[in-house]
């Protein structure tokens, strides 16, 4: 068999030794999800999720120390995994990251080098942490879509000026109209708008002045899913 293919190191792998790197492995993904968790802003996380990472992580780590220096295991590997098929979406960036930090813990267990596996979870993780703890990329201030349904004025003053613009400009520090329909043969309509308020404003008083304006009715307010 040509060198290449042989796996000296596989050889000299114990029990111990493969005990050990799996409990590292572990040991390194039950911190990754303590991060996620403690960082988490979605409404409720996903516990088959974070079990898949804890297992992903293990099984990573078994797969580096089977592998080994051997390219007929690897060859082997990629035909095994060819066949399976995939079909779960990912709906957040996020968790294509930790997915991907989760098989790097993995690899680095299953290779022997335990430090790096420690330390990089700890060190990537205390930076995610720490990015979400102190809201170093998010907006000062939160953004939301408010939504409501008026009945149009005849015409006037108040049809080139309506009231709840002056409401959305006391209260806000931008406000962007993003959608605009009609709901009804009566002529009603129904408008969103992208708004930041300002400092001194709350979302109550948005809410209570631009139901108080005649001819509005059903109003929303949505928090923007990305400042979570």
């Amino acid at each position: 068999m040509p060198p290449f293919f042989q796996n000296p190191w596989l050889q000299t792998l114990t029990l111990g030794t493969f005990v050990l790197n799996l409990g590292v492995a572990f040991a390194c993904s039950l911190l990754h999800i303590w991060f996620y968790r403690a960082t988490y802003r979605g409404p409720g996380y996903s516990v088959s999720f974070l079990n898949g990472l804890v297992l992903l992580s293990s099984i990573t780590a078994m797969v580096i120390m089977v592998i080994g220096d051997s390219l007929a295991r690897a060859f082997g590997l990629i035909g095994a995994m060819s066949i399976i098929r995939f079909r779960t979406a990912v709906k957040d960036v996020l968790d294509i990251v930790h997915i991907f930090l989760a098989l790097v813990i993995g690899m680095a267990a299953g290779v022997g080098l335990h430090a790096a596996a420690l330390a990089g979870t700890g060190i990537v993780g205390g930076i995610y942490f720490l990015l979400v703890r102190f809201n170093v990329v998010s907006p000062d201030r939160e953004q939301f879509v408010i939504q409501f349904a008026f009945d149009p004025p005849a015409g006037g003053k108040e049809a080139a000026d309506p009231a709840y613009l002056r409401v959305l400009k006391k209260h806000c520090k931008s406000s962007r109209l993003v959608n605009v329909k009609s709901t009804g043969e009566n002529g009603e309509m129904e408008v969103s708008f992208y708004v930041k308020l300002r400092r001194d404003s709350r979302i109550t008083d948005l809410v209570h002045e631009i139901k108080a304006v005649r001819g509005v009715h059903s109003v929303v307010m949505f928090s923007d899913e990305e400042s979570f």
